[in-house]
């Protein structure tokens, strides 16, 4: 059999090399020129002429819009891309972006908000990674992107001053039995908007939590995950008040001035006017009928109290995974994010079980009586004399 020498011919195309071979030269030029007629003609080469705001117009309208993502979520690709990504590379081929390019777009936000600086990167990576699963890209540039310093800002619950300032007023203002809701129930804000009356059993002691209206319009949907699907106990001082304000079944239980559902504004308005007498009943400074020296925090929210309720669960002593339902929370880390906020009671009175039953632990100080620790168990009175000696403490072995 006869055997030839086969001529070898490379290109590299889209940062990939190719080879063709031949039994001549002219047979081997022919085979790369083919092969770069065809290489020209594959999805690869509309990289080479399509921008990066050409494809997230395209990506947007496939693969998003179409999706069932709410206005918000949608309106989220649309800020993220406008604002930072479009004019940093909107007018680049996709095949010229490196992850240069989008590193530097993410660093230059340093200092901003976590939730900010993640939801950048995630736009970046599905635009991108699209991109590579449509074969318009080699390979995808936003795979290895590292998130910079950023700020982690969470909610806090009140303080022993806010909340008997809050139940207080709770007593006499409008809005006061909306207030008490969130505290005592834990609702998020667009849950307790699209609360109706038929949804709280008081046969069964009960608020029934399927919905919410959705954050930033009036639209009503079910809940994120299953999670927020929930019965919540009432206390009773909310019970009775709730019993005493019993609308129509099919009323809002928080109706606006025309009885309708409350939109996102309209319950930001509804707190804005609590916060505002709170911030009076707090010792603010009124010149003219205008507050010029605030009292109220500035970081007091809504979200507080729903805060506020889950960590007064765990000084209750709530098992983390019933405070997780009672919460609504998909993951329980995020109810162990509170779970775990530093809290000296909780600490000194979980220690204090560790004592023998009937004991109590004391602190004693030169020329003072000893002094219980917080949360300790009461004790009966201390035997004297030789029947009161020794250590209080078992043996260990």
């Amino acid at each position: 059999m006869e055997k030839y020498t086969y001529i070898r011919k490379t290109v590299t195309w889209q940062n990939r090399r190719y080879e063709v071979r031949g039994k001549t030269e002219q047979e081997a030029c022919d085979k790369l020129a083919e092969l770069i007629t065809s290489l020209k003609n594959t999805p690869y080469a509309a990289a080479g002429s399509t921008t990066v705001d050409q494809w997230f117009v395209q990506w947007r309208d496939t693969y998003k819009a179409p999706s069932g993502l709410t206005r918000k979520s949608l309106g989220l690709y649309d800020e993220k891309y406008n604002g930072y990504i479009g004019p940093a590379i909107g007018s680049l081929a996709l095949s010229e972006v490196r992850d240069l390019h989008l590193q530097t777009i993410l660093n230059t936000q340093a200092g901003r908000s976590y939730s900010h600086v993640s939801k950048l990167r995630m736009v970046m990576q599905e635009l991108f990674r699209q991109a590579r699963r449509s074969r318009l890209i080699l390979f995808d540039p936003a795979e290895g992107l590292q998130l910079p310093e950023s700020v982690k800002r969470s909610h806090r619950p009140i303080t022993k001053e806010e909340r008997r300032h809050i139940l207080a007023l709770s007593n006499t203002h409008p809005a006061g039995l909306w207030v008490l809701t969130i505290l005592y129930t834990g609702l998020r804000p667009g849950e307790t908007a699209a609360l109706l009356w038929k949804d709280i059993d008081f046969e069964r002691n009960e608020i029934h939590v399927y919905k919410a209206v959705e954050s930033g319009t009036r639209t009503i949907k079910g809940p994120k995950t299953p999670a927020g699907i929930r019965d919540i106990p009432m206390r009773q001082e909310l019970r009775d008040r709730l019993l005493a304000a019993q609308g129509d079944p099919d009323s809002p239980v928080f109706p606006s001035a025309n009885g309708g559902i409350r939109g996102a504004s309209n319950l930001r308005r509804l707190w804005e006017s609590f916060a505002h007498d709170l911030d009076l009943r707090l010792g603010a400074k009124v010149k003219g009928g205008e507050i010029i020296q605030h009292a109220i925090a500035p970081d007091l929210t809504p979200y507080c109290l729903r805060h506020t309720f889950c960590t007064d669960l765990q000084r209750a002593g709530v098992p983390i995974n019933v405070a997780k339902e009672l919460m609504g929370h998909a993951n329980i880390s995020v109810t162990a994010n509170i779970y775990t906020h530093r809290d000296q009671k909780v600490l000194h009175s979980n220690m204090a079980k560790l004592n023998p039953r009937g004991k109590k632990t004391v602190i004693r100080s030169p020329g003072k009586l000893p002094e219980a620790l917080p949360g300790a168990q009461p004790a009966d009175r201390e035997p004297s004399g030789a029947e009161g000696a020794g250590s209080s403490l078992p043996a260990e072995g």
